[in-house]
């Protein structure tokens, strides 16, 4: 009744009924106070016994690495891991990278599970790095491969086509040595270089045993069929003769530009909803926006065809991409709504709507909508209640705040449905907002829906018998991203560097390359945190072409007035990666820049670059997280509902049969309800 009552009243009378309306919240709608000292949890896991944690470069690293490792133990751990949480197949296309697919390992592992040769390269390149070993990517005929390196040599891993290759001795086979032992046998066998035709037929000769009679190199490798086919049956003998037969000015190195900062990081506030799928809806990165080729594991299934042999790696799955929706329905009258958004300006709770407090100011709803997992499509829908003359203007921000997009103009009553997915579409955090313009406007209804992306293979899976599930939450964290490629390949599809509003001096955009020859050239990213920065973690793909050619990594924490270079990376180099972290921010820090500048004697570029600053979670901490699996046994639905209490804490999954994945599902959970 009160609302009614509200909606023609002059302001003074408003403000009054408000009042009331505070002391006797019963009246209109209010229900149960509830503990408002935590309003958001971060960094929110869920792990099981079957899959490994790879959720962060330091996860993994404690998920696959040990201290006793040697260097060659620590690089075939890198190749299964690789080979378990990415399948060979047409690459996811995100246009951050001078690549425009996907050549973060972390994000390849959850969000995709799928790449092709040049991630494959790129993710070894990364991995090794992180754990001290020596790394190089390799140009091939039609294939892109890496090496790492240990014992003063270099040894090729392919984990995108799943292969090395031992010499007499037991150590792994350089690319150099492979394309030298394949010439050999192209000089006593000539007439079969580049002739696919005649390789295939070799291979097949005397009951598909031929290849065995070709480069002992070559057919030493374990991972060959019978039939001289590696693991996913697309390649085999034929085609590794013609990749390393030195054609096309093959082989040479070549950096396939890595990027690095990733995390899952799950954060739940209330009203917010994350569900991942065990299946897809056959929607994906590129056919959305029908810029590239649809996977082939869309529709492939785990132990049959080119998935067969992910079953011999841990593969509980029964496809490789997964589905899924996060959903932000928020309690508006809740102070969580105020205690977690970026801005809670001139607006008041009344009942369960939002509305202006005072008639002579506009009202501002401004939040964040950060997500692990990339956004395929987007709706907002919206109960409105307007007078004439007014309006709820939406409007859309995917750098930072620094700019914002007119989504929507609404100047009337009743329920929108609002498409997000021009703005939302391969984003994976971003910012709302919702001005409410006259003294009669209100909102009684809020929600926001997307469609994710997820890979199956890195979700936690369950099997026959005792599950151990493990959940912990922290620490309370979230992070302001930039990122993007210079190269302009992002143009129209992806939000690109210069869209963070850097300051440039004597580099120009485009490649960010430093224009000036003897003199020092700089590009400053500044970024802000709604909260007190804990640390800054960045880098880039750069080129430095001349011995004397540098750029310096730096950062200011006093609003640019002095900087300090943290390090300095310099050539000759046609193209590397490196990242580094900057620990110790001073407290109370919201603000930072980072600064990269380049000396030039002959060519010093940055193709793509990212920035990540950590902060707390003004209000964050702990709350109970409800978990909901589901999955089918026999075809009989199955569900298991847990309610974690604590930051840390473990439980078990029975499955009396093998079970069929669906989903796992988390949200808050009901602060006053003593069982679910």
């Amino acid at each position: 009744m009160c609302c009614r009552l509200l909606r023609r009243r002059p302001a003074a009378f408003t403000i009054a009924i408000v009042s009331w309306c505070a002391v006797n919240c019963s009246l209109v709608g209010g229900s149960e106070p509830r503990d408002v000292s935590v309003a958001i949890v971060g960094h929110v896991k869920v792990l099981s016994q079957h899959v490994p944690d790879v959720s962060s470069i330091e996860a993994w690293e404690k998920s696959f690495i040990r201290e006793d490792m040697s260097p060659q133990e620590k690089a075939l751990a890198i190749f299964e891991t690789k080979v378990m949480f990415s399948h060979q197949d047409p690459p996811p296309l995100e246009y951050l990278q001078e690549a425009a697919c996907v050549h973060d390992p972390i994000k390849s592992f959850n969000v995709y599970g799928y790449g092709m040769c040049c991630c494959a390269s790129s993710n070894v390149e990364a991995l090794a790095r992180q754990v001290g070993l020596q790394s190089r990517g390799w140009a091939i005929n039609a294939h892109s491969v890496s090496e790492v390196g240990w014992d003063d040599a270099w040894h090729l891993l392919d984990s995108s086509l799943i292969n090395y290759f031992p010499k007499a001795d037991g150590q792994l086979a350089s690319v150099e040595e492979i394309e030298a032992a394949v010439s050999e046998w192209y000089d006593k066998n000539p007439g079969f270089k580049g002739d696919s035709g005649k390789l295939d037929q070799f291979q097949r000769e005397n009951g598909w045993s031929g290849w065995r009679r070709g480069p002992a190199l070559i057919t030493r490798s374990p991972f060959y069929s019978d039939g001289g086919w590696w693991p996913a049956k697309t390649h085999g003998w034929s085609s590794t003769m013609l990749e390393y037969d030195g054609r096309g000015g093959t082989p040479f190195i070549y950096e396939y530009g890595y990027s690095q900062g990733y995390e899952v990081n799950i954060q739940l506030r209330p009203g917010e909803r994350l569900t991942r799928n065990w299946y897809h809806n056959g929607l994906h990165v590129n056919g959305v926006g029908k810029d590239g080729a649809a996977p082939g594991c869309l529709k492939g299934n785990v132990g049959e065809g080119f998935l067969a042999y992910s079953r011999e790696h841990g593969d509980l799955t029964q496809s490789r991409i997964g589905s899924g929706t996060l959903e932000y329905e928020p309690p508006l009258a809740d102070d969580s709504m105020r205690r977690t958004a970026l801005r809670f300006e001139n607006l008041i709770a009344v009942g369960q709507s939002l509305g202006v407090k005072d008639a002579n100011a506009d009202g501002v709803l401004e939040f964040q909508m950060p997500s692990s997992y990339v956004y395929l499509t987007g709706k907002l829908e919206l109960n409105t209640r307007v007078e004439d003359e007014e309006a709820i203007v939406v409007q859309f921000s995917d750098n930072n705040g620094l700019d914002w997009k007119n989504v929507d103009r609404i100047t009337e009553s009743g329920n929108f449905s609002i498409d997000l997915q021009r703005f939302a579409f391969r984003r994976y955090d971003y910012r709302l907002r919702l001005a409410l313009l006259g003294g009669d406007s209100w909102i009684d209804r809020l929600k926001i829906t997307h469609d994710i992306q997820c890979s199956q293979r890195a979700l936690p899976a369950l099997d026959t018998g005792d599950n151990t599930i493990a959940f912990s939450a922290g620490p309370h964290e979230s992070t302001v991203t930039i990122q993007g490629s210079s190269t302009g390949n992002g143009a129209g599809r992806q939000i690109q560097p210069f869209d963070f509003r850097p300051q440039y001096d004597g580099v120009r955009p485009e490649y960010l390359r430093d224009e000036r020859y003897g003199k020092p050239g700089s590009v400053t990213f500044p970024i802000s945190t709604p909260g007190d920065m804990t640390r800054l973690r960045f880098g880039m793909h750069y080129r430095c072409r001349d011995a004397r050619d540098q750029w310096e990594m730096q950062v200011s924490f006093d609003e640019g007035q002095t900087f300090r270079t943290v390090e300095t990376v310099t050539g000759p180099t046609q193209g590397s990666c490196h990242y580094l972290t900057v620990g110790d921010v001073p407290p109370k820090t919201t603000n930072a820049r980072v600064r990269f500048v380049g000396a030039q004697r002959n060519t010093t570029a940055i193709f793509s670059l990212r920035i990540d600053a950590d902060y707390r979670l003004p209000s964050g901490g702990f709350h109970p997280v409800k978990i909901t699996y589901r999955w089918q046994e026999a075809g009989r639905p199955q569900e298991h509902v847990h309610i974690a209490r604590s930051p840390r804490e473990s439980y078990k999954i029975v499955c009396a049969t093998e079970p069929e994945l669906r989903s796992i599902i988390l949200q808050l959970a009901d602060p006053h309800a003593r069982k679910e």
